[in-house]
């Protein structure tokens, strides 16, 4: 057999992998602005007294950290795309990337309720009006920062129409600032609050709320994230859509396997039943493009009666 017959049958598992994705750019610009930022709520915290202040430039440090995460996947998954060493392609170093940052999210919880137990017990005094101006800016910084990068990810989500379609990578960034923008949110109520009506133990209290919405971010996206590492099934409506696609006069799907390879893509291996076999070519055709189905091995049984 010639070489040029094998070209016809094979083609590369890049998937569109080495392009580059909508929500690289944005993360390199609220990068900078987290770092910024990060130094100055860190430092005034100090100064001001204020742990609410401080759980906000803290909690910046591990949002610059998983931002950084997120920009050095989506440049690792550029580059390697063609490495034939991934057989599906680099598609879940960005789901990596995700679930290294809900990690760093879920740390940054336990860290905020410990700090703000110590400070229940053991307040310290608070330079009010310094403090809320700092908190302040931190929550206009976070505000601009969500802005940038929900451009890309609300593009993305109507391009596919999908939520499971969603860069993970993109959304690890988003939750991050989102955390940051409710920490900020939350400072600020809490320094109101004390300065106002001497409720001084409204500062760490808002610091162990702010802990436990964190935490259910990072449970959600660890469980996201952790099933698509582990080659978990895709979601029913995906599966529902190949059988109806393929299930038709005496074809029977007898095992299906569809999981994730990367945002937006998936690969399928199935095994059809039929007593009017056709070419794998022919139930290829019959999967409709939308479901994101990029990789597909298909297996024909004849099953004739008598």
């Amino acid at each position: 057999m010639h070489t040029e017959t094998m070209d016809i049958w094979q083609h590369a598992h890049s998937f569109g992998q080495e392009q580059e994705k909508k929500g690289e750019k944005p993360t390199l610009i609220v990068i900078a602005i987290t770092c910024l930022t990060m130094v100055v709520e860190i430092v005034t915290g100090i100064l001001f007294g204020s742990m609410a202040l401080l759980a906000d430039g803290l909690h910046m440090g591990t949002h610059a950290l998983a931002l950084g995460i997120a920009a050095a996947a989506y440049a690792y998954t550029r580059r390697h795309a063609t490495d034939e060493r991934y057989s599906f392609g680099t598609g879940k170093v960005n789901v990596l990337g995700a679930f290294s940052s809900a990690l760093l999210l879920a740390v940054f919880a336990i860290l905020m309720v410990w700090e703000s137990v110590e400070r229940l017990f053991s307040p310290v005094q608070i330079l009010f009006n310094q403090a809320i101006g700092v908190a302040a800016v931190g929550l206009l910084v976070n505000a601009v920062c969500m802005v940038i990068l929900s451009r890309p990810h609300a593009a993305h989500g109507r391009e596919h129409g999908h939520a499971h379609h969603h860069d993970h990578n993109l959304r690890a960034a988003l939750l991050h600032v989102g955390a940051d923008a409710l920490t900020s949110l939350f400072a600020i109520i809490a320094l109101l609050a004390g300065k106002f009506w001497g409720l001084i133990w409204m500062d760490p209290a808002m610091g162990i709320v702010g802990a436990a919405m964190v935490a259910r971010w990072a449970w959600k996206l660890l469980r996201q994230t952790t099933g698509i590492l582990l080659d978990e099934q895709a979601p029913a409506s995906v599966q529902t859509a190949v059988r109806e696609a393929l299930e038709t006069g005496t074809d029977r799907i007898a095992d299906l396997h569809i999981w994730t390879i990367g945002p937006g893509l998936y690969a399928a291996n199935l095994s059809v039943v039929t007593d009017q076999p056709h070419g794998p070519e022919h139930y290829k055709a019959a999967v409709p493009d939308a479901l994101g189905i990029a990789h597909m091995t298909v297996e024909v049984q004849p099953c004739r009666e008598g």
